[in-house]
């Protein structure tokens, strides 16, 4: 069963705080599906074609120290439910059954 974490307004958030950035960061989506998507730096159209509702998680790459810091910064500003990984940060749109997430 999924239990969804973000709605309509925390994903534009996020998307715009990212299109603020300078570089910005890589980011690709898993859906509730399974689809994967492939890299991509378009924050502002590509982000939010197709609407949020089947975005399980967003990766967010980042590419140096930097950039994760700013990344690190814009994402407690919008307060997202998600986790610092290897390559960036993972935001969720849903937690499956008993998974638990902090906030950024």
């Amino acid at each position: 069963m999924l239990h969804p974490t973000m709605n309509n307004t925390k994903w534009d958030e996020l998307r715009l705080g990212m299109y603020a950035l300078s570089p910005r960061p890589s980011w690709s989506t898993l859906s509730t599906n399974g689809y994967h998507s492939r890299l991509d730096y378009d924050w502002f159209y590509h982000f939010r074609d197709g609407g949020y509702a089947s975005i399980l998680h967003v990766d967010i790459r980042v590419e140096t120290p930097a950039q994760r810091e700013l990344v690190r910064a814009a994402l407690k500003k919008i307060h997202v439910p998600g986790e610092e990984t290897p390559d960036g940060f993972r935001v969720f749109g849903y937690l499956q059954g008993n998974q638990a997430a902090d906030f950024i």
